[in-house]
């Protein structure tokens, strides 16, 4: 089966490729990508890096095989810290300048405890498809489409046949304790204590097609999901269960935003993006002058929402703009796959290519 270009567009499509055949290959070998350390790179703001996010004052970036990189002074230097595997991550988040995971390729799950210092593994594929197995075993006792359940067992122990072979893509923590995350085939998996014990809700999710998930929101008890080939699906129950939404587009989106008022924001292949300002029940296209994907979005201290395409093209909107994407400046010529805002009120975006930093919006080129 083929996984579309994910949230980090092409070049996850890329790493996803070139990933799934070394893990089928090696995984339980000695030298193998989740008992190798990561790579060393030799210049650390040229690696080829996936996703961003901050860490009180400090920035984190992930990426090809394993790299975690940690900048203190927004951006301007960054160092490579040490990680216990070597598959490509694909998303990270914190919390607090404390506690933070990252995600990835092989079913990864990373923790930290320290601010990025330091990194434990908490899961990989082969044990989150045995946790899925574990509760569609339990839950076909109760379920009321006998057919539908056995269909779910089959697919895990699928999943468990295949190896850790399947990447996660994102994840939400809301605290320090609970969260989600989410990947090819609809895998979906929760977590209450910090990630020492996982389940999965995968059960609980309306994807029959086992569309891969690229992005998660959360706006109070509401989670939203988005992903391949237009997938869409809300939480109203704070996580337990996901029922999918009309969608208003059959390309991926891959990303999710909330904006400044609340109104969700999606947005993905060939520049579509569009607006909800009733938790999805309905959504109104924001037109963008670009036909080209957008990869990611951040929300920036000053209430404006930032949307970055794979062109590098920056697009601004808040609440005051309605629907309206205005376009920043010229594109910065590089494919960029996360943008986050330093603490000191600088943007990061990351790619191919590495790190650049904008100290000013107002100029968007590189130092």
């Amino acid at each position: 089966m083929k996984i579309t270009p994910p949230a980090k567009g092409l070049m996850l499509a890329l790493v996803l490729s070139a990933n799934s055949l070394i893990c089928q290959a090696a995984i339980s070998a000695v030298g193998s990508p989740l008992n190798t350390p990561a790579m060393h790179v030799t210049v650390p703001s040229k690696a080829v890096l996936i996703d961003l996010a901050r860490a009180g004052q400090r920035l984190v970036a992930v990426g090809e095989r394993g790299v975690v990189l940690l900048s203190d002074d927004d951006g301007q230097s960054w160092r490579q810290v040490p990680v216990p595997v070597s598959v490509s991550l694909t998303a990270v988040q914190f919390v607090d300048a404390q506690h933070g995971w990252a995600l990835g390729h092989a079913g990864v799950v990373l923790a930290t405890v320290n601010g990025g210092e330091q990194w434990a593994v908490q899961l990989s594929g082969l044990a989150a498809a045995n946790i899925e197995l574990d509760n569609a075993r339990k839950d076909e006792a109760s379920a009321l489409d006998i057919e539908a359940a056995d269909l779910r067992i089959q697919n895990a122990e699928r999943l468990i046949a295949d190896g850790p072979d399947k990447p996660f893509l994102a994840l939400h923590f809301s605290d320090a304790k609970r969260g989600l995350i989410a990947g090819a085939y609809g895998m979906l998996l929760e977590t209450t204590d910090g990630g020492a014990s996982w389940n999965s809700r995968m059960g609980k999710s309306d994807n029959p097609a086992g569309a891969h998930l690229y992005a998660i929101a959360k706006q109070g008890t509401h989670w939203f999901i988005v992903g391949e080939q237009g997938y869409m699906a809300r939480s109203d129950d704070d996580g337990q269960s996901f029922v999918q939404l009309e969608s208003p587009y059959e390309g991926s989106f891959f990303t999710a935003q909330l904006r400044d008022d609340g109104a969700l924001v999606v947005a993905g292949l060939k520049g579509h993006a569009f607006l909800s300002r009733d938790a999805g029940q309905s959504f109104e296209l924001m037109p963008a002058p670009m036909p080209v994907s957008f990869s990611d979005a951040t929300r920036l201290a000053d209430g404006r929402t930032l949307l970055v395409n794979q062109a590098g093209a920056l697009f601004f909107n808040n609440s005051q703009a309605g629907t309206a994407l205005q376009f920043y400046g010229k594109p910065l010529g590089k494919p960029v796959t996360s943008v986050v805002q330093a603490s000191d009120g600088s943007v990061v975006v990351a790619g191919f290519t590495g790190l650049l930093r904008i100290p000013q919006l107002s100029t968007a080129v590189a130092e």
